[in-house]
């Protein structure tokens, strides 16, 4: 931190025209990113997994990424089983589909005879179309629809889920943007303090989201990356930038008032370069635990092979560790610049409530907070923990859905297509089961022995023939059973799975998809549990020397977690804010979207937890009792971390103006776990809980604070430590 003091007073010209230099090569060459990344069914998929290999069979054998990726929908205004206009309607739809750039397959009810095609009603008949990639599917839907409009025909399918599901995520990118950042500079004026100093979080803030656009865009020529990466470096990226200026501002500010107060009057310059170093020294410190843990923690997320979640984690990754950086290097440096003029275009009031806010007090707000919580800690910590295990416990009755057209706006029609399968057709023929086995070509009685066993578990007349597709590979489609996620279909799934063949065989399909998925997820996520836990210790033990305070932060983050988690539950699955948010629910929540809410939650919790728990370490290493040091941490940090995750909520709830369900549960969560923490927990929960322990809260294995020589040692009324043996404490005895 010296160093970086010394770099920023030294050369902070330098240092700015570096960070300029940087800037203009990320808006050249990271910002076409945006355009660059797209989503597909592969996103929510482990490549290790029994159904990704089935894809892979198809796509060597066919050419096809996806089986009938898409599914043309058209009222016949007749019987279609029996009506000569409307199979004539369906033969011109199929033939316009096959004369279209990629076409290979296609199936209707004229060819097939599969009462799968046709409504229970008979008025409304599907096409099933196969093209060899999903963007020259969607391609040909663009094309037709203007063409079929007059017939009423809809499009639905796989390929035009993904690629709306892309479009719209880059349209919600900017429109989250034009919102927010109105709405943030108002904020900040008011947080800050000053139109200058409310323009320096945002300048950061935009220098970290393009800074990790050149690294994202670096690491999407390694491994591809989801389109969906971008929303979480918008949100986290600013919500990052303006926590971390707050507080090295906040101090900086807090350091300056303090020399200005000085007997010795130095010059302004020496004030500036004092102010500078302590700040980084305290403030820094601390942005600098912070940045490391919530990097590491997103990190975690990098274990998962679905793609979706590892570019969350890079992404993540990269923007935690560029905004500390960018915090630490770059605003120091325009913080040397501007020096007191951090304070410019401030209004009066403003500027003598910011210079209150500089002065060290023992009576102010969250003193007096502190002080109310701590008579009283056994009740207030029992009653706030029961308030947020309450919350949370809708969370027992979650429901889990696959990632789809049911994420997709009700005025897609995509979605709507989607929809009248589900409820006017006895399944969607488009999601049908795949069993592919790999045999030869002279294997054909074998196949249809196992192909009619097939055809006797799914208990299906249209199941069970098998169509050799080349390569040595032969497919039997299986309708699924009604709902091709329900209970049924999945059951019938792991019944195909576990059928004996004398060929090795492979059972994907929708179905299988999302049991998959499921089932990489649930072998990952202790992995990732084990991570998310031993980085938080290893933060907090780092920053206080202290094994306590870790294990009742692993505690109060759970309770976060779950209260938030109940909150979905209620708001989403349950679809209570669907008229205030504008979506219908889809009767569950999307399990690799919740695991990386989750995981974002957890890293911000213990984000707010080392602001907070530095400062009472730095007040009881100054010499002050347990209780006068948390009060002094409360005090000193309470506004902050209240206005920080104000803006913070503002930045990832902006997140909620999505068209994609996903992704307004995202912000929504977000928001709410960050506004939890900042709340009960750090307001109520923490003071209550470090008041009951006293000096326990310091205390570490001897063995354990050898590897941390500089922590605070605890002791006990009587001069003993909690552990027995006799010692001083550095600190004074606890309160």
């Amino acid at each position: 931190m010296r160093r970086l003091g010394a770099l920023a007073y030294r050369h902070p010209v330098r240092v700015l025209l570096v960070a300029a230099s940087f800037f203009a090569a990320a808006v050249v060459l990271g910002a076409p990113i945006v355009s660059l990344l797209r989503v597909s069914p592969s996103d929510f998929e482990d490549p290790a997994s029994q159904n990704a290999r089935v894809t892979r069979l198809l796509q060597r054998a066919t050419g096809a990424e996806d089986e009938f990726g898409v599914v043309a929908l058209m009222p016949t205004g007749a019987d279609g089983r029996t009506s000569p206009s409307a199979q004539r309607q369906e033969a011109r739809v199929a033939a316009l589909l096959a004369r279209q750039k990629g076409f290979l397959r296609v199936v209707d009810y004229v060819r097939t005879r599969d009462p799968q095609l046709v409504s229970r009603n008979g008025h409304e008949t599907v096409v099933l179309a196969t093209f060899t990639s999903g963007k020259l599917g969607n391609q040909a839907v663009e094309r037709l629809r203007p063409q079929l409009r007059a017939e009423r025909v809809a499009f639905g399918g796989l390929d035009p889920v993904y690629e709306e599901l892309t479009r719209h995520s880059r349209v919600d990118l900017e429109r989250a943007e034009l919102l927010a950042l109105p709405l943030l500079l108002a904020l900040s004026l008011w947080v800050f303090r000053g139109l200058v100093a409310a323009l320096l979080p945002l300048l950061i803030g935009g220098l970290t989201i393009f800074g990790t656009f050149l690294f994202l865009r670096i690491v999407d020529q390694l491994t591809g990356l989801s389109v969906f990466a971008l929303n979480l470096v918008t949100a986290l990226g600013l919500g990052l930038a303006i926590d971390y200026s707050l507080f090295v501002l906040s101090r900086y500010r807090e350091e300056l008032a303090n020399d200005r107060r000085s007997a010795d009057r130095r010059s302004s310059n020496a004030d500036t370069g004092t102010a500078i170093g302590r700040t980084l020294q305290t403030a820094g410190r601390t942005v600098l635990y912070s940045s490391l843990t919530v990097a590491a923690a997103l990190a975690a997320l990098t274990v998962f092979p679905l793609r979706f979640l590892y570019s969350m984690g890079i992404a993540g990754t990269l923007t935690a560790l560029t905004a500390g950086a960018v915090s630490l290097i770059v605003l120091p440096a325009i913080l040397v610049l501007l020096g007191p003029r951090i304070n410019a275009l401030a209004p009066a009031w403003l500027r003598r409530s910011s210079l209150r806010a500089s002065r060290p007090q023992a009576g102010g707000f969250w003193f007096r907070l502190a002080r109310v919580v701590m008579r009283r800690p056994g009740a207030i910590a029992l009653a706030s923990a029961a308030l947020l295990v309450t919350a949370g416990s809708p969370v027992l009755r979650i429901a889990l859905t696959p990632a789809g057209a049911s994420l997709l706006p009700t005025s897609s029609q995509t979605r709507q297509v989607n929809e009248t399968l589900m409820r006017d057709f006895a399944t969607d023929a488009a999601l049908r089961i795949a069993a592919v086995i790999q045999a030869p070509p002279s294997a054909g009685k074998s196949v249809e022995a196992y192909a009619r066993q097939a055809a006797r578990l799914s208990g299906e007349p249209v199941a069970g023939s098998p169509r050799y597709l080349g390569r040595s590979t032969w497919e039997v489609a299986i309708p699924p059973r009604g709902n091709p996620n329900s209970a049924a279909s999945e059951s019938l799934v792991k019944r195909l799975r576990a059928l004996a063949a004398p060929f090795p065989v492979a059972v994907g399909g929708i179905t299988a998809w999302f049991m998959d998925q499921q089932s990489s997820l649930g072998s990952h996520l202790p992995v990732v549990l084990v991570i998310l836990a031993l980085t938080m210790f290893s933060a907090l033990f780092a920053m206080t020397g202290s094994v306590v305070l870790p294990l009742k932060a692993l505690l109060m983050n759970m309770l976060t977690l779950s209260a938030a988690a109940g909150a979905l539950v209620l708001a989403f699955q349950d679809g209570r804010l669907g008229g205030l948010l504008d979506f219908r629910g889809n009767g569950g929540l999307e399990p690799s979207n919740l695991v990386l809410l989750l995981t974002i939650a957890f890293a911000l919790s213990t984000d707010y937890g080392v602001f907070l728990l530095a400062r009472i370490k730095e007040a009881r290493d100054a010499g002050l009792p347990n209780r006068e040091a948390i009060a002094l941490g409360l005090e000193r940090t309470g506004r902050l971390v209240t206005a920080a995750a104000l803006l913070f909520c503002v930045a990832v709830g902006a997140l909620v103006t999505s068209q994609i369900l996903s992704i307004e549960e995202l912000g929504f969560g977000a928001a709410l776990a960050v506004a939890i923490d900042a709340s009960i927990v750090r307001a109520l929960l923490v003071p209550s809980l470090m008041a009951l322990l006293g000096d326990w809260n310091w205390w570490a294995p001897r063995w354990m604070r050898r590897l941390h020589p500089g922590s605070a040692v605890a002791v006990l009324g009587d001069g003993r430590e909690p552990d027995g043996e006799a010692t001083r404490s550095p600190s004074g005895p606890g309160s």
